[in-house]
């Protein structure tokens, strides 16, 4: 059986040295980090991972909590995530809550159980309740796609009033006049609000569309059939605007749906523009003009400030705000 001490010895560094890479500690130079790592490859060496838990007290685990685990945007994050976690030698658990409270306490308590060494809490509002109950833990966490204002933690995150601001602008730059909105939950304060002001600060710019600000259909959620039935509210209560901005591309696609099914062509008759520029949006017809997030690096940077967290012995790092970018298509018109 290869032992740490073989490690060592063909790396030529000590058994301290080997174990402070296996634990994520600092000390050594990445050059040495990639030789010790290469010579553990080589000999297929296996640590104890119970025995080395119990002696730095680190499991190699971080764990994730995800509304929706099956959604393209999802795994986006926990590539990234999973990418970097692989880099120092550390695994994932993943957890799917439905956004049920009763269900994240669960997982919560399972991941404490599980001496996991951090938490990345993915697109979902922060409650007192989760926050409590991690602060117990004593491990950094991370926030993706969403924040708290109320809580001091660390986040990656678009700016989603910008970005909304930004697809609308595209439209009326694009000639649009008349322009309607599909949003997610107007409660929501992480994806739903923020998107809707963005929308409604692009129309207060023109004088001549502020009118249009009225024009906005709150659905429940994000998803495929919330497009499909806020693209026929909305055309029911304003059936002569020429563009759709969709809160997702999920809302973007049922909204083409619909379209398709009432005789309308995109973008002939309606322009529509997403966001979040799922994979799914480059495979409608006609292909989704979109705002883009990028999901595998929010991921990938949420874990290395994990990482970052455990090697200087806090929980606070400096939050990110990631560059969101537009991505045209032919789903929009030029008027």
């Amino acid at each position: 059986m290869v032992t740490i001490k073989d490690v060592a010895r063909k790396a030529n560094v000590s058994t301290a040295t080997v174990s402070r890479i296996l634990n994520n500690q600092t000390g050594y130079s990445e050059q040495t980090r990639e030789t010790v790592m290469k010579v553990i490859e080589e000999l297929s060496y296996k640590p104890n991972a119970v025995a080395r838990s119990l002696i730095s007290r680190n499991t190699q685990t971080i764990g994730v909590l995800f509304p929706n685990v099956s959604s393209m945007l999802s795994s986006e994050i926990l590539q990234g995530i999973e990418e970097v976690a692989h880099h120092y030698g550390s695994s994932v658990i993943v957890c799917h809550t439905a956004s049920d409270g009763i269900r994240t306490n669960k997982y919560l308590h399972l991941l404490h159980e599980k001496r996991v060494d951090g938490l990345i809490f993915v697109s979902e509002t922060l409650r007192d309740e989760y926050y409590e109950k991690i602060k117990t833990m004593n491990v950094p966490l991370v926030l993706i796609s969403t924040m708290s204002y109320k809580h001091q933690v660390p986040y990656v995150k678009v700016d989603d009033r910008h970005a909304s601001y930004t697809a609308t602008k595209y439209l009326i730059e694009n000639g649009h006049t008349k322009i309607g909105m599909i949003s997610g939950n107007k409660k929501d304060p992480i994806a739903g609000a923020p998107r809707i002001q963005g929308f409604q600060d692009a129309l207060s710019e023109s004088s001549s569309l502020s009118d249009s600000s009225t024009n906005v259909i709150f659905q429940n959620g994000f998803t495929f059939q919330d497009g499909k039935e806020g693209a026929l509210k909305l055309l029911q209560q304003s059936p002569d605007i020429t563009g759709i901005v969709a809160a997702s591309d999920e809302i973007a696609i049922g909204a083409m749906s619909s379209l398709h099914h009432m005789g309308k062509k995109v973008p002939d008759d309606l322009s529509i523009i997403g966001y979040d520029n799922l994979t799914t949006s480059e495979m409608v017809i006609p292909p989704l003009t979109t705002i883009a997030q990028p999901f595998v690096e929010m991921g990938a940077n949420a874990s290395e400030m994990i990482f970052e967290m455990l090697r200087n012995g806090t929980h606070q790092v400096q939050s990110r705000i990631m560059r969101h970018q537009l991505i045209e298509r032919e789903s929009v018109n030029k008027q």
